[in-house]
């Protein structure tokens, strides 16, 4: 059910950014299964895809080295995020799908309520090259102007870089954007930006939401457009 604590200003949000594993596109079993070859390879045990999923949201790097229980070897963690890549490029879209509701919701946010068209883009901590090819491969890439990865930029999410830049080339103001995710990691890099964060609590990384406080929570696709139904003034 969708929860409102602070109510978002539909009249004033010129760009909303998504993340995407966990909010677009439900991708957990493509990445377990390459974290699984990526384990294998090395002679380690598989892990369940359940614990797998909890590791997902910092990026590849992270992802990888959560499942290798965070080694002091480097040239380890090198190693598997080489083979995981290797594998995961391969097989990214074997079970990956679009969430239900989310080509309706997008449709729906796409214009302002004035009618003016409204920009979207995606923020991933995932490598671009991947997201770019799941969002061609999926049919969501015509709803945005823009798709950046984890690579894209010196820095990864929460760090605002990634999402100060695409404030900058869509020509808005911190204030009349809104960072929708699953993650706290999401969540924190709109509150570092100064934006309008919406939590996705069906997502795969639901259970950091509680960590920092979002303008809003959702628990399908469908209650984005929902949540900016109402106006008020802007922060």
């Amino acid at each position: 059910m969708l929860e409102i604590r602070n109510v978002l200003p539909a009249d004033e949000i010129r760009l909303i950014v998504f993340d995407l594993d966990g909010t677009l596109i439900d991708s957990k079993k493509d990445l377990a299964t390459s974290v699984n070859a990526m384990l294998t390879q090395l002679g380690r045990q598989a892990l369940p895809e359940e614990i797998i999923a909890t590791y997902i949201g910092d990026g590849a790097g992270m992802l990888v080295r959560r499942a290798l229980g965070d080694p002091d070897g480097e040239a380890l963690v090198e190693d598997g995020l080489r083979r995981f890549l290797d594998y995961y490029r391969e097989h990214k879209l074997d079970h990956t799908y679009v969430y239900d509701g989310v080509f309706s919701a997008l449709e729906a946010l796409k214009t302002m309520p004035d009618g003016t068209p409204r920009r979207m883009a995606v923020l991933t901590n995932k490598p671009v090259n991947p997201a770019i090819a799941i969002c061609e491969a999926l049919g969501l890439s015509p709803y945005f102007f823009q798709i950046y990865g984890g690579n894209s930029f010196t820095t990864k999410k929460p760090d605002p870089e990634g999402l100060r830049t695409l404030i900058a080339e869509a020509g808005v103001k911190p204030e009349e954007t809104l960072m929708v995710g699953d993650s706290d990691v999401d969540i924190l890099t709109a509150r570092r930006s100064g934006a309008w964060a919406m939590g996705c609590r069906f997502g795969l990384s639901s259970h950091t939401l509680e960590s920092i406080p979002s303008d809003c929570l959702v628990d399908a696709a469908e209650e984005w457009a929902e949540a900016l139904k109402q106006t008020i003034a802007p922060r």
